[in-house]
């Protein structure tokens, strides 16, 4: 089976509360990470129609600040799907109370694994990107994958052909 990244989209909508704000009233970091966690294990879920378990949290750049009362939209999309774990793409974007154009806020990527009933890794379906974004997350998915092997230890370096393939 193979499927498309819009059969994965999630998109998340939420005000930002005092509660979730440090001392100059913005969204605390780790508050925007168990959000984004949130949407990305459901677009996982639904391209890989299994549970699974977040793998690693691969990037995160914040690059502005969400100040309090906004309205925060977390999108969320898989980007490449491998033999049992896949990646998924989010972008957040960000209203402010006098309800400007959105901002984007930060974008990150985080690599989901399905299991199966007893926790084992479990394989999904591969993914077709139609758009040129989907294209290009999908063609630097590998790349991403590769690098985070070859730092976590578990490839050497030589084996891994697309990022050798960035410096030839």
């Amino acid at each position: 089976m193979i499927k498309s990244p819009t059969e994965s989209k999630t998109v998340m909508t939420d005000l930002v509360l005092p509660s979730e704000t440090n001392s100059i009233n913005t969204l605390f970091g780790g508050e925007l990470l168990a959000r984004m966690d949130r949407a990305a294990s459901i677009a996982a879920q639904r391209h890989s129609e299994k549970v699974v378990v977040t793998a690693s949290v691969n990037h995160v750049a914040f690059n502005n600040t969400i100040p309090l009362g906004s309205i925060v939209k977390i999108e969320a999309k898989v980007s490449r799907a491998f033999r049992t774990s896949m990646e998924v793409y989010l972008d957040v974007w960000y209203t402010d109370n006098n309800f400007n154009p959105p901002i984007k806020a930060n974008e990150a990527i985080f690599t989901f694994v399905a299991v199966d009933k007893n926790r084992n890794p479990t394989k999904i379906p591969q993914l077709k990107p139609e758009t040129a974004e989907e294209k290009k997350r999908f063609d630097g998915a590998l790349r991403r994958r590769q690098l985070s092997l070859v730092l976590a230890g578990k490839m050497k370096a030589e084996d891994a052909t697309e990022l050798k393939a960035l410096f030839n």
